[in-house]
């Protein structure tokens, strides 16, 4: 099930993947970026840092490298990931979650 056309209504962001991989949609305040993230092909997410990070999966699965420790994440289940710390994934097609960023500026809006 997609996120609720409200939800489609918030501005995307500026990632490093083309839109026809991952679908975003933001909120931003000074204090944090909430991310809704869709991925519509299998996508392979390099290892890299930056500020402190949760997130929660909504439907689909995601194989996250954390510090070294991989963990397969579903629907319900959340992770966080501290700042500084070396993280990336393997995720699923069809994968849903919702990321909350510690920097309001981790990525930039786009601009209709």
């Amino acid at each position: 099930m997609p996120f609720p056309d409200f939800i489609m209504g918030f501005p995307a962001i500026d990632v490093p993947f083309s839109e026809d991989v991952v679908q975003t949609r933001a909120i931003r305040s000074d204090d944090g970026l909430c991310v809704f993230f869709t991925f519509l092909q299998d996508m392979e997410l390099p290892p890299h840092s930056h500020g402190a990070q949760w997130g929660t999966v909504v439907e689909g699965e995601i194989e996250f490298t954390i510090g070294g420790e991989t963990r397969t994440y579903g629907p319900g289940d959340s992770y966080c990931i501290p700042a500084d710390v070396v993280h990336g994934a393997m995720i699923k097609a069809g994968t849903r979650v919702i990321d909350v960023f510690s920097e309001p500026d981790r990525y930039p809006i786009k601009t209709p």
